[in-house]
């Protein structure tokens, strides 16, 4: 990724984490106790729970939560009996995990950086890689799908959740479900397609930039890496949050494996 883009992502998650964004909230002492009694969900897209059955037994499972920071899956990962390693942009975020990881007597590991460069990480050292919705943050895909592949030992899995990149089809107005015009183009990028005075709002508020990868990136771009896709579903916003979740998933997640 662009060391500008990564710059202003990682700001502004620092940003969200101060403002109280939903996927920046830290999970509670009653959701570890319940993780530590096999009693926990968790998700790659808004609101579908991922099945139990795309997770292999967790105790002792070496479990990388890429771009998955903020105190939410890695904990619960970690309190259902994981070696967790959590990989994201923003330091607001890994101290959200450290600190509930500190609260509740847990063992996890940080490590900040771009998810398109684990670098960091060696070859074959993970049996899941959990990459929730998250790559609509870069500006190319395949390049997180091949570390995720190169970091998973042969037979490991990989979770992922993504946009449909029909969202960036339309500049969303609330109440205009039934108005909705296509205004963009997929790919999509908020760094070409923003004015600079919303290039200066992006700064000011906080907000991170976005792209939106064609499906060949996203599903293709997993295949290219060589992996096997074994399932997947769609999920969509809360109806009310964007106007084409009234038409249409604006989600999916996929259930992909390393080959033996």
């Amino acid at each position: 990724m662009s060391s500008d883009i990564t710059d202003h992502n990682r700001a502004a998650w620092d940003r969200q984490v101060e403002q109280g964004n939903r996927w920046t909230v830290p999970v509670s002492a009653e959701e570890i106790e319940a993780a530590r009694c096999g009693d926990w969900t968790v998700l790659l897209t808004p609101r579908k729970p991922v099945p139990r059955d795309w997770f292999p037994a967790m105790q002792g499972l070496r479990v990388l939560c890429l771009a998955s920071g903020g105190g939410q899956q890695g904990p619960i990962f970690a309190a259902a009996g994981a070696r967790v390693w959590v990989f994201d942009n923003s330091p607001r975020q890994l101290q959200h995990d450290r600190s509930v990881a500190e609260r509740e007597g847990l063992t996890l590991n940080t490590v900040q950086g771009d998810m398109a460069d684990l670098s960091p990480l060696d070859d074959g050292s993970f049996d899941l890689v959990y990459h929730p919705v998250a790559n609509c943050f870069v500006p190319d895909v395949l390049p997180v799908w091949r570390e995720a592949h190169r970091v998973l030992r042969a037979g490991g899995s990989l979770l992922a959740g993504f946009a449909n990149p029909v969202l960036y089809l339309f500049d969303d107005e609330p109440g205009s479900e039934h108005q909705l015009t296509v205004t963009h183009s997929i790919p999509y990028s908020d760094q070409d397609s923003l004015s600079a005075e919303e290039h200066q709002r992006y700064r000011r508020d906080g907000l991170p930039l976005e792209f939106g990868h064609t499906l060949e990136d996203q599903i293709g771009g997993q295949l290219q890496a060589g992996f096997v896709l074994l399932d997947l579903y769609e999920d969509s916003h809360h109806l009310d949050d964007v106007a084409i979740s009234h038409h249409i998933p604006t989600f999916m997640a996929t259930r992909a494996m390393k080959p033996i």
